[in-house]
């Protein structure tokens, strides 16, 4: 068979009929042993088909040779804004469709999808990949005049995400501004509402009069945020509030009226008002909320703090008011992935099913891209599944009386079934043993009281590493959130004999003022935790030298004075240590009273030394550790939302460190606290 032609060669096209066998006998149409040659009509036939063989196998060699080459998208070729360049997103989606046009997904009866989620997980989620990429683009459903003219090319942050036409929202023009009506931003529906949302670009400092012009106009009264100013150094969004006081936008002015800063999002409330004659002068409230925990880097660890900043929107957007404003940098990637949890979530209460891919393909016809990668959308899975399985467990402070009772036989002996359900439901957070391979070192397993309890590599506390030394950088220590701060808390174990200059190396690296001691040096005749402090005067452990300066006991609570110092700069703080005795050596304590009073000095000690991390430590760092956080966490939100949700607070530390609220006992100890605490109401200002 001939050699296929390159893609780039010419085939010559015969002038004369010769065959394979090269020119003919000059004396004559007869072979060299005197019989016949083949007819004439028939080396006119094959001649034909065979360069027709030939052009097809080129054609299908060239074709494919450029299947291939689109098939090259270099993961590093990207703008300077982050986003893929538009040629090489179209690719992306293109390429990886089914030869036989775009899939159908089928709906997901919520009962099947723990199993659905699993399959299309395996194989480093293939077939999220496939279900991901047989989505349309959206860039075929409409056009973009408006958003490519001269005059409004400026207003787009990205050249590559526009709105269309058909679906843009469109301004009041300003008299002799052309152009004035255009603001990169789209209508989108809800699950069942037209026009739910309105997803925006981040505003650019040349849009943030149109973007507040917008909300007017729209009567919207609930912005949503969901990327952070600057990621990566590179400016994702403009400031478009005031921090304090008031600031005029065009014609709008903006007034800051209150701001509260939690662990996974800001709220800010601000009062606008239009100046313009025509308008109405009534001021509107218009509340936004920042989501501040979503990675620079592809989507959040848990869809836990989503979904509780998705129930916080929809709890403070009024019934009658306008389109809740959606942005991120873009408009389209985390935006997208929001409005899309919001709908599937709204479908699964409404008909006991999911299908993801028909809605995000319906609001791609609205706004091309949205939900821009497939680890945001396989996130929307998540965070479907985790509403599935465990529900909306916050309860407002007042009804945690009637839940308890819910869960509890009110008869004379306790029955503890609901809650033991509820405590179950724990063990479905999996320990990630791949993630601890720093604590599994042989080295450093050693330094561990319990080997199952030991930190995951991605918030382990790290200690400054010593010349020439390895492994020295690790402690058994985890960094826990807050309910206002990230890394709040350092979880840790008790100090053994040989990491007690790591444990104070430690609260000096770390600027640590506070020590929360939960354990006794000694329980049931076994060492629990080191002696680290001097009973008197002063000791050096490693590089720290330690003084005591005072050492008060009240109401069941040890409060020492220690004076610490480096070694090596001669530098020193004070640093205090509450060691709770209240915790028998079997069970949990009789009352909630002394949890309490423990939490509100720590909290009273903290505001004094700057809010820097707070080191508690029981003996193994997961069990009494575990539920001192979790009732530091549930009570502080008490206090300033009156809500509470003890299931999420402790399924969210267990995520960051193994085994935290260890037993039922402890579990069921959280809702009595709580119940004391609401019991106790005047107490409350002990927290300011």
């Amino acid at each position: 068979m001939p050699t296929p032609a390159s893609p780039l060669t010419r085939v010559p096209t015969p002038t004369s009929p010769r065959g394979p066998a090269g020119p003919r006998d000059p004396a004559g149409p007869g072979r060299p042993d005197g019989t016949r040659s083949t007819s004439p009509k028939l080396i006119w036939l094959v001649i034909p088909l065979s360069l027709l063989l030939l052009l097809l196998l080129a054609t299908a060699y060239f074709l494919r040779f450029r299947k291939q080459r689109k098939a090259v998208v270099t993961g590093d070729k990207k703008m300077p804004n982050g986003l893929l360049e538009e040629q090489d997103q179209q690719r992306i989606l293109l390429l990886s469709r089914s030869p036989s046009g775009p899939r159908k997904h089928f709906l997901i009866p919520v009962e099947r999808l723990e199993d659905e989620i699993r399959v299309r997980s395996a194989d480093d989620c293939k077939l999220f990949r496939e279900e991901f990429n047989s989505l349309p683009s959206g860039h075929l459903q409409g056009t973009f005049e408006l958003a490519n003219k001269e005059e409004n090319r400026e207003k787009n942050r990205y050249p590559n995400i526009l709105p269309n036409d058909h679906s843009r929202v469109i301004l009041t023009s300003l008299d002799g501004i052309p152009c004035s009506d255009y603001i990169n931003a789209s209508y989108i529906d809800g699950y069942k509402e037209k026009n739910k949302f309105i997803a925006a670009q981040g505003p650019k400092q040349e849009t943030v009069n149109d973007f507040w012009r917008m909300i007017w106009e729209q009567k919207s009264a609930t912005v949503v945020m969901l990327t952070n100013l600057k990621e990566r150094k590179e400016e994702k969004c403009f400031q478009y509030w005031p921090d304090q006081g008031c600031w005029m936008y065009g014609n709008i002015r903006v007034s800051v009226e209150d701001c509260m800063v939690l662990v996974d999002y800001t709220i800010r409330k601000f009062c606008i008002q239009s100046q313009l004659a025509e308008s109405s002068k009534a001021p509107r409230l218009v509340t936004q909320l920042h989501f501040t925990s979503w990675p620079d880097f592809g989507v959040p660890f848990t869809p836990i703090g989503m979904l509780k900043f998705l129930k916080k929107v929809k709890t403070l957007n009024p019934a009658h008011a306008g389109p809740i404003v959606v942005h991120c940098s873009a408009g389209v990637g985390r935006t997208g992935t929001f409005i899309v949890i919001d709908a599937v979530i709204d479908m699964m209460h409404a008909q006991r099913r999911v299908d993801v891919f028909d809605f995000v393909a319906r609001i791609r016809r609205q706004r091309p891209q949205m939900v821009q990668t497939e680890m945001q959308y396989s996130f929307i899975y998540q965070a479907l599944l985790e509403h599935h399985l465990y529900g909306d467990t916050e309860l407002d402070v007042t009804s945690l009386e009637k839940h308890l009772q819910g869960l509890q036989n009110t008869t004379t002996r306790l029955d503890k079934i609901g809650l033991e359900q509820e405590f179950k439901k724990l063990t479905n957070v999996r320990i990630m043993k791949e993630n601890m391979r720093t604590g599994n070192l042989p080295a450093n397993m050693k330094k561990a009281r319990v080997i199952q309890i030991i930190p995951y590599d991605f918030n382990r506390v790290i200690l400054s590493m010593k010349r020439g030394q390895e492994y020295t950088d690790y402690i058994n220590a985890s960094f826990i959130d807050g309910y206002r701060q990230k890394d709040y808390f350092i979880a840790t174990q008790g100090p053994l004999g040989h990491t007690v200059g790591d444990f104070w190396k430690m609260v000096w690296e770390w600027r640590c003022h506070t020590i929360v001691m939960l354990t006794e040096v000694q329980e049931r005749e076994q060492e629990k935790c080191f002696q680290y402090w001097p009973s008197e005067g002063s000791v050096t452990h490693g590089e720290v030298h330690i003084e005591l300066k005072n050492d008060v006991c009240s109401d069941a609570i040890s409060v020492r004075d220690l004076l610490i110092a480096s070694t090596q700069d001669k530098q020193s703080r004070l640093v205090k240590q509450f060691h709770f005795h209240g915790w028998p050596e079997v069970g949990i304590p009789a009352e909630g009273k002394g949890m309490i009073d423990l939490i509100a000095a720590v909290q009273k000690q903290q505001q004094h030394t700057g809010n820097h991390p707070i080191t508690v430590h029981c003996s193994a760092g997961a069990g009494r550790t575990g539920t001192f956080i979790a009732l530091s966490n549930i009570l502080e939100r008490v206090k300033a939302e009156g809500l509470l949700d003890v299931f999420q607070a402790v399924k969210s530390l267990r995520l960051q460190r193994p085994h935290m609220v260890q037993t039922l006992e402890q579990y069921e100890f959280c809702y009595k606290v709580v119940q004391d605490f609401i019991d106790i109401f005047s107490d409350y200002a002990n927290f300011k």
